[in-house]
């Protein structure tokens, strides 16, 4: 065979120069350039392996918005969100986004018409780790001032919550106090929250929505609780999910600033934000609790500006996409698209328990968009929904399961997120392909079945392949994860 001439830069095509014939870099930088076309065409081919966003029906991740939005945001591309003086006007609209959101969750408003104590930030991670350090910054400073020691502060939380909860406590040296679950209840007992409040204790997280089930935990009866027992502290509501679903399709709900307790809210852009990845908010009551001390007042490229955030540079792109969805679809068209997504929701529940599936989230709004399901023990199925899992995603449906918080007899459960595009036909198709992969693996037997999980898992699923993880950070035993064999479900 001849060989491959070194002036064979870029041909007949892509696929004729010598790049389609070696392998892509790994490892080390490349000494030479390749022509621009032959990059793009590599990487864009690399990626095809990736699976197909719209059937991934674990992530709450925007994977739809409008062309005309598209555009925009690759627009701004190239635009340093940080660089107050050169785009004026990306930060103003930050500014209106905040107060926009703000106002939504019934932000107090002042004389003056103030616009709500908030920022931006890459999600709801980072929301969350602003949060938790405010109120610990607040709780140090009351011990401090009151001549009392303030060097074990705790955080009382459920033990569903996502895994940015257990990293931010870790990292800020916050004790974790957790509120299990139960097989009977998968959110905090607003009684037993209370009980868990001591001296030290920063605040109280309430989840909007949590990831298992989707279920709105009861911030009222949390506030009420510590109104009437005249506890002082604080609730952060974890909005990750249900801030954008919640006001369109329960707004009588009390769960927002409309509770005194509650000082601070978290909520993801890039959720039910509709905004494509990555996008969070965080919203404060009032100044006072997000101490002065935190807040970073600093001159760079030619303008003074304030800073609490725990990065810096960033893309001013996401921030502009969040915009555009509050103005385009103002509160009409988000009503109706969270409507839609309640509705299907409910259908899809509804055909589930035709089948014979237990429901575990709730229906009518009263929860996210999402349907979390398992198989009945009754049915004396001879697989599990791990296996379920396994045989829908040889039909490449992404369904994850999951094994429940601690405490709940290492339950087992799949979990279907309703999105923007996930449409009553592409849900029909879904139910389609259960009744299919529950057909063929009544067929099989449990040696058969044991055997074709472990071959996807090892060979098909992509994290029995996974080679990103360094081997010296496998298996820890510091997380809930870690400790239990709780799942963590994906955001």
């Amino acid at each position: 065979m001849a060989e491959i001439s070194s002036t064979d830069l870029f041909t007949t095509s892509v696929y004729g120069s010598k790049f389609a014939a070696e392998d892509l870099p790994k490892h080390e930088m490349p000494e030479d350039e390749m022509p621009k076309e032959v990059a793009y065409r590599m990487i864009k081919d690399d990626l095809s392996l990736d699976g197909n966003p719209m059937l991934n029906l674990a992530s709450f991740v925007t994977t739809y918005m409008e062309k005309e939005v598209e555009d925009l945001m690759t627009e701004s591309f190239s635009k340093n969100f940080i660089d107050y003086e050169e785009y004026p006007q990306s930060a103003d609209i930050q500014n209106r986004c905040v107060s926009m959101i703000g106002r939504l969750f019934n932000a107090p408003v002042g004389e003056d018409d103030a616009v709500a104590v908030g920022t931006s930030t890459v999600g709801s991670s980072e929301a969350i780790m602003l949060a938790v350090l405010a109120m610990k910054k607040r709780w140090k400073n009351a011990r401090q001032a009151a001549g009392k020691p303030c060097d074990k502060p705790n955080i009382v939380m459920s033990s569903a919550v996502q895994v940015c909860w257990e990293k931010a406590a870790r990292y800020f040296e916050v004790e974790e106090k957790y509120v299990y679950c139960t097989p009977e209840r998968y959110v905090i007992d607003p009684e037993e929250t209370v009980n868990l409040v001591d001296e030290n204790t920063i605040g109280i997280c309430v989840i909007l929505g949590t990831t298992y089930t989707g279920e709105y935990e009861d911030a009222k009866a949390v506030n009420d609780l510590l109104i009437k027992k005249n506890i002082d502290t604080v609730i952060h509501i974890d909005a990750a999910s249900g801030g954008f679903v919640a006001p369109f399709v329960v707004p009588d709900l009390e769960w927002d600033f409309r509770l005194e307790k509650v000082v601070s809210i978290n909520v993801s852009g890039h959720k039910y934000g509709l905004v494509y990845p990555g996008v969070g908010w965080v919203v404060w009551r009032a100044p006072e609790y997000l101490p002065k001390e935190l807040v970073f007042n600093i001159n760079y490229l030619g303008a003074d500006q304030s800073s609490f955030t725990l990065n810096f540079s960033k893309g001013a792109s996401q921030v502009i996409g969040q915009y555009y969805q509050l103005i385009r679809l103002g509160k009409h068209g988000y009503r109706s698209i969270m409507g839609n997504l309640t509705r299907t929701a409910d259908y899809l529940s509804e055909s589930l328990e035709q089948l014979g599936f237990i429901i575990m989230s709730q229906r009518g709004g009263a929860g996210l968009p999402l349907v979390a399901f398992r198989i009945n023990p009754k049915s004396k199925k001879h697989y599990d929904e791990f296996a379920l899992a396994h045989q829908l995603r040889q039909r490449s449906w992404v369904v994850p399961a999951y094994t429940m918080a601690p405490h709940t007899k290492d339950m087992k459960m799949l979990r279907v997120v309703v999105r923007e595009d996930f449409s009553k036909s592409r849900c029909d198709q879904l139910l389609c392909d259960i009744k299919l992969s529950t057909g063929v693996l009544d067929l099989l037997d449990k040696d058969e079945i044991k055997k074709h999980s472990d071959f996807i898992r090892l060979h098909a699923s992509h994290s029995g392949k996974s080679r990103h993880n360094h081997p010296h950070y496998k298996n820890e035993r510091h997380s809930l994860q870690g400790k239990t064999g709780k799942t963590h479900a994906i955001c």
